[in-house]
Protein backbone atom coordinates (compact mmCIF):
# COMPACT_ATOMS: atom_id res chain seq x y z
CA UNK A 1 0.00 0.00 0.00
CA UNK A 2 1.31 3.06 0.96
CA UNK A 3 0.72 6.84 0.08
CA UNK A 4 2.58 9.57 -1.48
CA UNK A 5 1.69 13.47 -2.01
CA UNK A 6 3.72 16.39 -3.39
CA UNK A 7 3.17 20.16 -3.52
CA UNK A 8 5.13 22.00 -5.41
CA UNK A 9 4.06 25.92 -5.53
CA UNK A 10 4.79 28.00 -8.50
CA UNK A 11 2.86 31.07 -6.79
CA UNK A 12 5.06 33.05 -3.92
CA UNK A 13 1.81 33.94 -2.56
CA UNK A 14 0.97 30.55 -1.50
CA UNK A 15 4.09 29.36 0.39
CA UNK A 16 2.45 30.42 4.04
CA UNK A 17 -0.13 28.04 3.04
CA UNK A 18 2.38 25.00 2.49
CA UNK A 19 2.56 23.11 5.39
CA UNK A 20 -1.33 23.50 5.50
CA UNK A 21 -2.14 21.88 2.58
CA UNK A 22 0.36 19.15 2.57
CA UNK A 23 -0.58 18.07 5.96
CA UNK A 24 -4.60 18.01 4.36
CA UNK A 25 -3.14 15.64 1.53
CA UNK A 26 -1.34 13.54 3.76
CA UNK A 27 -4.12 12.69 6.02
CA UNK A 28 -6.21 11.55 3.09
CA UNK A 29 -3.60 8.92 2.54
CA UNK A 30 -4.19 7.32 6.04
CA UNK A 31 -5.62 4.43 4.67
CA UNK A 32 -3.01 3.60 2.89
CA UNK A 33 -0.29 4.02 5.50
CA UNK A 34 -1.24 3.96 8.92
CA UNK A 35 1.93 3.08 10.80
CA UNK A 36 3.71 5.76 10.55
CA UNK A 37 4.43 9.18 8.04
CA UNK A 38 6.99 11.47 7.56
CA UNK A 39 7.19 14.75 5.44
CA UNK A 40 10.07 17.05 3.75
CA UNK A 41 9.43 20.59 3.18
CA UNK A 42 11.81 23.12 1.51
CA UNK A 43 12.47 26.97 1.63
CA UNK A 44 14.25 29.44 3.52
CA UNK A 45 18.04 29.14 1.33
CA UNK A 46 20.75 31.16 2.42
CA UNK A 47 23.85 30.92 1.08
CA UNK A 48 26.89 29.74 3.08
CA UNK A 49 24.47 28.22 5.57
CA UNK A 50 23.86 24.79 6.28
CA UNK A 51 20.88 23.30 8.01
CA UNK A 52 20.87 19.77 9.38
CA UNK A 53 17.61 17.74 10.74
CA UNK A 54 18.80 14.88 13.46
CA UNK A 55 15.86 12.66 15.00
CA UNK A 56 15.90 11.35 18.47
CA UNK A 57 16.72 14.40 20.34
CA UNK A 58 14.77 13.87 23.91
CA UNK A 59 14.32 16.60 26.79
CA UNK A 60 16.32 14.15 29.12
CA UNK A 61 19.63 15.39 26.52
CA UNK A 62 18.19 18.24 24.62
CA UNK A 63 20.10 20.87 27.31
CA UNK A 64 23.55 19.01 26.92
CA UNK A 65 22.98 18.39 22.87
CA UNK A 66 22.37 21.98 22.67
CA UNK A 67 25.16 23.35 24.41
CA UNK A 68 27.91 21.46 23.20
CA UNK A 69 26.35 22.85 19.36
CA UNK A 70 26.68 25.87 20.34
CA UNK A 71 30.06 26.14 22.01
CA UNK A 72 31.41 24.11 18.76
CA UNK A 73 30.24 26.92 16.44
CA UNK A 74 30.72 29.92 18.71
CA UNK A 75 27.15 30.49 19.31
CA UNK A 76 26.67 31.50 15.30
CA UNK A 77 24.06 29.12 14.56
CA UNK A 78 20.40 28.26 15.90
CA UNK A 79 18.68 24.91 17.05
CA UNK A 80 15.21 24.54 16.62
CA UNK A 81 13.27 21.32 18.33
CA UNK A 82 9.97 20.04 17.26
CA UNK A 83 9.04 17.07 19.52
CA UNK A 84 12.25 14.66 18.94
CA UNK A 85 13.46 16.27 16.00
CA UNK A 86 16.34 19.02 15.91
CA UNK A 87 16.90 21.81 13.17
CA UNK A 88 20.61 22.82 13.04
CA UNK A 89 21.49 25.60 11.47
CA UNK A 90 25.04 27.07 11.33
CA UNK A 91 27.59 28.69 8.66
CA UNK A 92 28.99 26.09 6.69
CA UNK A 93 32.49 26.34 7.61
CA UNK A 94 31.60 24.35 10.15
CA UNK A 95 29.69 21.73 8.56
CA UNK A 96 32.33 19.02 8.87
CA UNK A 97 33.04 19.70 12.61
CA UNK A 98 29.18 19.59 13.28
CA UNK A 99 28.45 16.50 11.07
CA UNK A 100 31.06 14.68 13.61
CA UNK A 101 30.08 16.09 16.89
CA UNK A 102 26.38 14.52 16.01
CA UNK A 103 27.59 11.35 15.43
CA UNK A 104 29.50 11.12 18.32
CA UNK A 105 27.03 12.07 20.41
CA UNK A 106 25.04 8.81 20.65
CA UNK A 107 22.53 8.71 23.18
CA UNK A 108 19.75 7.84 20.13
CA UNK A 109 20.71 11.02 18.27
CA UNK A 110 20.99 10.32 13.97
CA UNK A 111 20.86 12.15 10.79
CA UNK A 112 17.66 13.01 9.04
CA UNK A 113 18.16 15.15 6.40
CA UNK A 114 21.44 17.77 5.87
CA UNK A 115 21.38 20.68 2.93
CA UNK A 116 21.16 24.25 2.70
CA UNK A 117 17.14 23.92 2.26
CA UNK A 118 15.20 20.48 3.62
CA UNK A 119 13.68 20.02 6.84
CA UNK A 120 12.84 16.23 7.49
CA UNK A 121 10.29 14.57 9.97
CA UNK A 122 8.74 11.42 10.32
CA UNK A 123 7.62 9.37 12.96
CA UNK A 124 4.99 6.53 14.13
CA UNK A 125 1.39 6.49 14.03
CA UNK A 126 -1.43 7.84 12.08
CA UNK A 127 -0.32 10.36 9.25
CA UNK A 128 -2.46 13.31 11.06
CA UNK A 129 -0.90 12.65 14.94
CA UNK A 130 2.70 12.61 12.97
CA UNK A 131 1.61 16.32 11.10
CA UNK A 132 0.37 17.85 14.99
CA UNK A 133 3.44 16.34 16.60
CA UNK A 134 5.84 18.50 14.69
CA UNK A 135 3.73 21.22 13.55
CA UNK A 136 2.92 20.87 10.04
CA UNK A 137 0.19 22.99 9.44
CA UNK A 138 1.94 26.10 10.41
CA UNK A 139 5.18 25.46 8.42
CA UNK A 140 6.12 27.35 5.53
CA UNK A 141 7.84 26.69 2.05
CA UNK A 142 8.44 26.58 -1.47
CA UNK A 143 7.58 22.55 -1.94
CA UNK A 144 7.29 19.55 0.18
CA UNK A 145 7.11 15.53 -0.50
CA UNK A 146 5.25 13.25 2.16
CA UNK A 147 4.15 9.43 2.58
CA UNK A 148 2.06 7.24 4.49
CA UNK A 149 3.66 3.96 5.60
CA UNK A 150 2.15 0.69 5.55
CA UNK A 151 4.93 -1.33 6.54
CA UNK A 152 4.79 -4.87 4.57
CA UNK A 153 9.11 -5.28 4.69
CA UNK A 154 10.46 -4.34 7.85
CA UNK A 155 9.37 -3.30 11.12
CA UNK A 156 7.22 -0.24 11.91
CA UNK A 157 10.03 2.32 12.99
CA UNK A 158 10.81 5.91 12.73
CA UNK A 159 14.23 5.23 11.03
CA UNK A 160 12.11 2.69 8.47
CA UNK A 161 9.87 5.89 7.92
CA UNK A 162 10.03 7.39 4.81
CA UNK A 163 11.26 10.30 3.58
CA UNK A 164 14.82 8.59 3.25
CA UNK A 165 17.21 11.80 2.90
CA UNK A 166 20.94 10.35 1.29
CA UNK A 167 22.65 13.22 0.01
CA UNK A 168 22.56 17.28 0.23
CA UNK A 169 18.60 18.82 0.07
CA UNK A 170 17.47 15.08 -1.48
CA UNK A 171 15.20 12.95 -0.16
CA UNK A 172 12.90 9.93 -1.60
CA UNK A 173 9.26 8.51 -1.24
CA UNK A 174 8.67 5.24 -2.16
CA UNK A 175 5.32 3.45 -3.46
CA UNK A 176 6.25 0.14 -4.20
CA UNK A 177 9.03 -3.06 -3.97
CA UNK A 178 11.93 -3.08 -5.40
CA UNK A 179 13.68 -7.03 -5.69
CA UNK A 180 17.29 -6.34 -6.35
CA UNK A 181 17.67 -3.77 -3.45
CA UNK A 182 19.88 -6.26 -1.93
CA UNK A 183 22.58 -6.83 -4.61
CA UNK A 184 22.26 -2.75 -4.93
CA UNK A 185 23.19 -1.94 -1.38
CA UNK A 186 26.19 -3.71 -1.76
CA UNK A 187 27.21 -2.47 -4.88
CA UNK A 188 26.89 0.96 -3.24
CA UNK A 189 28.15 -0.19 0.01
CA UNK A 190 31.47 -0.44 -2.11
CA UNK A 191 31.10 3.28 -3.62
CA UNK A 192 31.23 4.44 0.10
CA UNK A 193 27.62 5.16 0.84
CA UNK A 194 25.88 3.66 4.09
CA UNK A 195 22.51 2.78 5.33
CA UNK A 196 20.65 2.65 8.32
CA UNK A 197 17.92 0.53 7.63
CA UNK A 198 17.21 -2.58 5.25
CA UNK A 199 14.07 -0.55 3.51
CA UNK A 200 14.42 -0.74 -0.22
CA UNK A 201 13.24 2.73 -0.46
CA UNK A 202 16.53 3.77 1.24
CA UNK A 203 18.85 2.19 -0.88
CA UNK A 204 16.67 3.91 -3.99
CA UNK A 205 17.35 7.02 -2.11
CA UNK A 206 21.26 5.70 -1.96
CA UNK A 207 21.50 4.91 -5.91
CA UNK A 208 20.00 8.74 -6.66
CA UNK A 209 22.55 10.50 -4.72
CA UNK A 210 25.30 7.99 -5.92
CA UNK A 211 24.20 9.14 -9.49
CA UNK A 212 23.77 12.65 -8.88
CA UNK A 213 27.66 12.52 -6.86
CA UNK A 214 28.79 11.68 -10.73
CA UNK A 215 27.50 15.10 -12.26
CA UNK A 216 24.32 13.38 -13.33
CA UNK A 217 21.32 15.60 -13.30
CA UNK A 218 18.27 14.33 -11.43
CA UNK A 219 16.61 13.55 -14.64
CA UNK A 220 19.42 11.45 -15.93
CA UNK A 221 19.69 9.47 -12.61
CA UNK A 222 15.69 8.68 -12.32
CA UNK A 223 16.11 7.65 -16.44
CA UNK A 224 18.84 5.35 -15.49
CA UNK A 225 17.04 3.70 -12.36
CA UNK A 226 14.71 2.28 -14.79
CA UNK A 227 17.29 -0.13 -15.95
CA UNK A 228 19.09 -0.74 -12.50
CA UNK A 229 16.43 -1.14 -10.02
CA UNK A 230 14.50 -3.72 -10.72
CA UNK A 231 10.39 -3.95 -9.39
CA UNK A 232 7.63 -2.14 -9.43
CA UNK A 233 7.40 1.83 -7.79
CA UNK A 234 6.95 5.47 -8.15
CA UNK A 235 8.87 7.44 -6.78
CA UNK A 236 8.07 11.06 -5.67
CA UNK A 237 12.21 13.12 -4.98
CA UNK A 238 12.58 16.22 -3.73
CA UNK A 239 15.76 18.36 -4.37
CA UNK A 240 16.92 21.87 -3.18
CA UNK A 241 14.92 23.88 -6.08
CA UNK A 242 12.23 21.31 -6.85
CA UNK A 243 11.16 17.68 -7.38
CA UNK A 244 10.49 14.84 -9.55
CA UNK A 245 8.09 11.87 -10.83
CA UNK A 246 8.53 8.48 -11.93
CA UNK A 247 6.66 5.24 -12.54
CA UNK A 248 8.30 2.27 -13.11
CA UNK A 249 7.44 0.33 -16.96
CA UNK A 250 4.85 -1.30 -15.76
CA UNK A 251 3.27 2.04 -13.88
CA UNK A 252 0.96 -0.49 -11.09
CA UNK A 253 0.89 1.71 -8.54
CA UNK A 254 -1.53 4.99 -8.49
CA UNK A 255 -0.46 7.78 -9.19
CA UNK A 256 -2.03 11.06 -10.18
CA UNK A 257 -0.98 14.80 -10.51
CA UNK A 258 -2.44 17.94 -11.10
CA UNK A 259 -1.09 21.17 -12.61
CA UNK A 260 -2.59 25.09 -11.94
CA UNK A 261 -0.93 28.22 -12.79
CA UNK A 262 0.00 28.16 -8.90
CA UNK A 263 0.97 24.57 -8.07
CA UNK A 264 1.75 20.99 -9.00
CA UNK A 265 0.29 18.19 -7.09
CA UNK A 266 1.10 14.72 -7.01
CA UNK A 267 -0.96 12.10 -4.68
CA UNK A 268 -1.62 7.96 -4.78
CA UNK A 269 -5.31 8.94 -5.30
CA UNK A 270 -7.31 11.73 -6.63
CA UNK A 271 -9.14 12.51 -3.38
CA UNK A 272 -5.51 14.20 -1.92
CA UNK A 273 -6.43 16.98 -3.69
CA UNK A 274 -10.19 17.84 -2.85
CA UNK A 275 -9.00 20.75 -0.54
CA UNK A 276 -6.17 22.50 -3.21
CA UNK A 277 -7.20 25.89 -4.10
CA UNK A 278 -8.80 26.24 -7.53
CA UNK A 279 -8.22 22.56 -7.96
CA UNK A 280 -11.48 22.50 -10.04
CA UNK A 281 -9.56 24.54 -12.84
CA UNK A 282 -6.58 21.90 -13.07
CA UNK A 283 -5.07 20.31 -15.47
CA UNK A 284 -5.36 16.64 -13.97
CA UNK A 285 -3.54 13.57 -14.90
CA UNK A 286 -2.23 9.95 -14.53
CA UNK A 287 1.88 10.29 -15.01
CA UNK A 288 2.87 8.19 -18.07
CA UNK A 289 5.08 5.01 -17.11
CA UNK A 290 9.04 5.54 -17.45
CA UNK A 291 8.72 9.25 -18.04
CA UNK A 292 10.34 11.72 -15.58
CA UNK A 293 8.29 14.59 -14.53
CA UNK A 294 10.60 17.73 -13.41
CA UNK A 295 9.53 20.90 -11.87
CA UNK A 296 12.39 23.62 -10.17
CA UNK A 297 11.76 27.17 -9.31
CA UNK A 298 14.04 29.70 -11.37
CA UNK A 299 17.54 29.94 -9.90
Amino acid sequence: MCGIVGLFLKNRALQPELGRLTSQMLKTMTERGPDSAGFAIYGGQESGVRKITVRGVSDDVIAVFEAGFLELIGGTGTLHKRYDHVVLTYPAQYDAAVRDYVTAFGAGIAFASSGESIELYKGVGLPEDVALRFGLEKMQGTHAIGHTRMATESAVTVAGAHPFSTGPDQCLVHNGSLSNHNSLRRQLVREGLTFETENDSEVAAGYLSWRLSKGERLDEALKASLNDLDGFYTFVVGTRDGFAVLRDPVACKPAVMAETDDYVAFASEYRSFAGLPGIQHATVFEPEPQRVYHWEHAA
